[in-house]
């Protein structure tokens, strides 16, 4: 009987790691939409104002790999709940 408690919880709490991590990659597909938006509203400003394309590009750089840093930190994240 000890046994079967054993397997159960080891199975309840294998299937709770995986939907964890599922749920802690939501935020890769957040960062990528980020990402387009960041990149939308570069093209967007130099459209409307070609004379800021230094000034334009570094903001859109620093919010590309501010973006991607949240994206590679909740996939940092889901392979930390998996290896626990």
């Amino acid at each position: 009987m000890e046994a079967t408690k054993t397997t159960f919880y080891i199975t309840i709490v294998g299937a709770g790691k995986l939907i964890g991590a599922g749920l802690a990659t939501i935020g890769s597909a957040g960062a990528g939409v980020g990402i387009g938006v960041i990149f939308a509203g570069l093209i967007h400003g130099l459209s409307r104002n070609p004379h800021f394309v230094d000034l334009l590009f570094r903001y859109a750089i620093l919010g590309f790999a501010l973006t991607e840093a949240m994206g590679l930190l909740a996939i940092m994240m889901a392979f930390l709940i998996l290896n626990r």
